[in-house]
């Protein structure tokens, strides 16, 4: 039995990431503005930039200059800056649950695990860039906690090795995130046609973890099968969080809620035909009816019948074979014509 799947509306995951620019109150109300807009989960990461990597001023250590958000910062820095810390994760875990929605983390290393379970998480996410951690893989899954694992930049073989370490130690609620890791991440490499792939692949649930700008993407998402999304959240965009360029504002979130699931309903069956909600519609398609009074004996001509709605009369097309024939009976203006009046 998994958490998600196609029978339900898609859930909806914002990440606080580094969104709350240091400050543990812009993090409790980034809680409330999820809770306020519709998201089902809130998720943050469990790191340090310790546990992330070393203090090294070497290129290899450093991100490209071009890079769009972050060029040439040094990783350490980076994560010094875009932490959550470990402090926080308790008031952050209590004012998601006061607020009814679920709050969760992504682990990066042992430590990060002990902490999260200590905190009784539902949950664990592997983010992309950790697919091949499969030692952390098994510790998250080992916990017998529901584990979604995200999985941009990897290869067929790679997803396939993630999911068995996942099933090895015994985890049976696994989901899986179709992601493009770049950030932001360009809609024309998003390639959301690989989600039917994936869920034919691995016959597990697939979901959608996205880096671009908006919410076109994600809503597109739920026609190929998307049972969850999570998207990078922010108070507001200008404030300049880490993630904040290609984060969602809450009311961009909250349209998501509701466009999101307005997408999943419209599913649907492949059922090919008139549905209940057309019912009424089926009444006024046209038919031919005699629209201006007429008696026995008169002739039939476009001036008394024509194709009008509502239905009643006989098909358009007759229109041809009643026209020229003679009336067998009076009959008043918005009579359905039928054989045998002529």
């Amino acid at each position: 039995m998994t958490m998600f799947g196609t029978d339900k509306r898609p859930y909806i995951v914002a990440e606080m990431s580094g969104n709350h620019n240091g400050s543990l109150d812009r993090a409790l109300a980034l809680v409330d503005a999820a809770a306020d807009n519709g998201a089902d989960a809130i998720k943050i990461q469990t790191y340090t930039a310790d546990t992330m990597t070393v203090d090294v001023k070497h290129e290899r250590f450093q991100l490209s200059q071009g890079h769009e958000l972050w060029g040439g910062e040094y990783l350490y820095n980076l994560y010094e800056r875009a932490h959550t810390p470990w402090d926080w994760h308790q008031p952050i875990f209590d004012r998601a649950r006061e607020r009814g929605i679920t709050p969760f983390s992504s682990p990066f290393d042992r430590t990060a695990v002990e902490l999260l379970e200590k905190l009784d998480a539902p949950m664990y996410k592997i983010a992309s860039s950790e697919i091949t951690d499969l030692p952390l893989i098994r510790l998250a899954a080992s916990t017998g906690k529901p584990i979604i694992i995200s999985t941009g930049m990897a290869s067929v073989k790679e997803i396939a090795a993630a999911v068995e370490a996942a099933e090895g130690v015994g985890a049976t609620d696994i989901t899986v995130l179709s992601c493009t890791a770049s950030y932001p991440a360009p809609p024309e490499f998003t390639n959301l046609r690989r989600i039917p792939v994936l869920a034919q692949m691995l016959e597990k649930p697939i979901g959608l973890s996205d880096h671009t700008h908006g919410i076109g993407v994600p809503i597109a998402s739920v026609a190929f099968g998307a049972c969850l999304i999570e998207k990078h959240f922010t108070m507001d965009r200008a404030d300049g969080g880490v993630d904040s360029a290609f984060s969602l504002n809450p009311a961009e979130l909250k349209a998501m809620r509701i466009e999101s699931e307005r997408a999943w309903q419209a599913l649907g069956t492949t059922h090919i035909g008139p549905t209940e909600a057309e019912k009424e519609g089926l009444r006024f398609r046209r038919s031919l009816y005699v629209v201006a009074d007429v008696k026995a004996g008169d002739k039939v001509t476009p001036e008394n019948v024509r194709s009008i709605r509502p239905t009643g009369g006989l098909e358009p097309d007759s229109i041809g074979l009643v026209m020229g024939r003679t009336f067998t009976a009076d009959a008043e203006k918005g009579t359905p014509l039928s054989w045998d009046l002529v």
